[in-house]
């Protein structure tokens, strides 16, 4: 009774309410470093160094009135942003923080699958708050939103399947596993993999340049223009996580997951000192630093650039770099 039902309450528990506080705090450390690249301090008035602004924005978004215009279908409008934000948190249940069974909710031998699987539901949220709105500009960054999907979960996906077959196994702990025997981590043996699969992350989660279902300066504000209160605040919550999402999902493929660097090397075996979930979060944090100093960096693409990019570009790469791992993989064997 307690192993089956009681330790994985317990690993839900916790694991939830870690991730919804680095959701918490991620808004604002974007704001902090994006101060800093533009060369200013960013919030500094809440608490000391503006620490407890984390804490009052929830305050205020919760204190908000919540308004649903008239012509908009209410139960499709409080629905969509509950379907923007479950899945960002269910594929949690699949990613391994650490080696022991601890520090992961479950193994499943699909869980690369179940990842690309649940992630995709997310669009429907963005879908239905356009459509429920009842109104042109979020109608027009839900369409958006859903080819955008489309164009860049085939590149991601086909990507994926290099991984796969240079694991040899869907366990995202079978990955990590994989990434040990060989002594290295695939980020060295898939660079091109690595770098389409953070280009479509990207694209996934509607950051910048890829923010086209958003755009003020096009959409007034774009699928969420409509959303106030706590069902915005679901929006703006469920992009963080499925940053969060994407950051281990790299990490955990191309990073070693909780692996220090080069574990075959026995020079740096003082590395193994360091707890593999201190590994993790630190690899995790990396590739968050990195979004928000692209969202601070570049521009916006044009929505032609964008459609061109991930069909001309990535797509056709990602069919090479299959085509290249399954040979090279043949050759081996």
């Amino acid at each position: 009774m307690i192993d089956i039902v009681i330790i994985p309450l317990l690993k839900i528990a916790v694991v939830l309410n870690g991730v919804l506080v680095l959701v918490t705090v991620m808004p604002l450390l974007e704001r902090k470093v994006q101060g800093w690249v533009q060369s200013r301090l960013g919030p500094m008035r809440v608490g000391p160094w503006g620490l407890l602004q984390a804490i009052v924005d929830p305050i205020k978004l919760m204190l908000k009135e919540d308004i649903t215009p008239t012509k908009a279908d209410k139960w499709l409008f409080t629905l969509a942003p509950i379907m923007a934000m479950v899945p960002a948190l269910v594929v949690f249940s699949v990613i391994p923080f650490g080696g022991d069974a601890l520090f992961y909710i479950t193994d499943i031998n699909v869980g690369l699958l179940f990842i690309i699987s649940v992630t995709s539901i997310g669009v429907y949220g963005i879908i239905l708050a356009g459509w429920a709105s009842n109104s042109k500009y979020p109608l027009l960054a839900s369409l958006r939103a859903a080819a955008q999907l489309i164009s860049y979960e085939i590149a991601v996906t086909m990507t994926l399947v290099s991984v796969i077959l240079t694991a040899g196994t869907l366990s995202m702990v079978g990955i990590v596993e994989a990434q040990l025997e060989t002594g290295f981590w695939f980020g060295f043996v898939q660079p091109v993999a690595f770098v389409l699969v953070f280009i479509g992350g990207l694209a996934e989660t509607n950051r910048v340049p890829f923010d086209l279902p958003e755009a003020e300066q096009e959409l007034t504000g774009g699928f969420h223009t409509e959303y106030s209160g706590m069902r915005w605040a679901l929006f703006f919550l469920a992009e963080y996580a499925n940053m969060i999402v994407i950051a281990a999902v790299l990490t955990t493929l191309f990073l070693g997951g909780w692996l220090p660097p080069f574990p075959s090397v026995g020079v740096l075996g003082f590395l193994d000192l360091i707890p593999g979930w201190i590994w993790f979060l630190g690899k995790m944090g990396l590739f968050l630093y990195l979004s928000v100093w692209i969202r601070a960096t570049f521009p916006r693409y044009r929505y032609d650039q964008l459609m061109r990019l991930g069909w001309k570009v990535l797509i056709p790469i990602a069919i090479a770099n299959i085509m290249v791992t399954a040979v090279v993989k043949v050759w081996l064997l």
